[in-house]
């Protein structure tokens, strides 16, 4: 089974990604709204414009990596004990290499091409806010663009 993966070069250092992907403010920024902790051990809970949420668990916060199990997901059920994990290498003192697998996002799922369109795009929005500070989360028009793709 191949895993959904994605790799994006993002010119920020490595505190400015892994400070977007364990802090709420930086998660609600790129992906969707999110409250709880980010930190090892915590628990994240992501709500989306659709009915109902995505309670992670975070497995592992380091500025190396940062892994969660997802442990329910009324909005994406079939993500229910997939884990995504979010790996950070740096390549410089102002360049990252993220690298995306969200292990258990398998081509066996129903939702696999509706989760490649949004991860595709989410990921790209986590580059823009560690780039800019202005990413496209849920809710905003480039986000809407490709809610309506994926509904066509």
């Amino acid at each position: 089974m191949n895993d959904y993966r994605k790799s994006v070069q993002i010119n920020a250092q490595p505190q400015a990604v892994f400070e977007a992907l364990t802090t709420t403010a930086g998660l609600s920024a790129w992906w969707t709204s999110a409250t709880g902790s980010g930190v090892t051990g915590g628990e994240l809970r992501f709500g989306f414009s659709a009915p109902g949420q995505c309670v992670v668990h975070v497995d592992e916060a380091t500025p190396a990596a940062v892994h969660w199990t997802v442990t329910a997901c009324t909005v994406e059920p079939e993500w229910d004990g997939t884990r995504p994990v979010f790996t950070l290498l740096p390549l410089d003192g102002e360049t990252t290499e993220l690298q995306f697998c969200h292990h258990g996002l398998t081509e066996q799922l129903d939702c696999i091409e509706a989760c490649t369109r949004g991860w595709n795009h989410f990921i790209g929005s986590l580059r823009d806010y560690a780039e800019t500070g202005i990413g496209s989360p849920n809710g905003t028009p480039a986000a809407e663009t490709r809610h309506q793709r994926t509904d066509a």
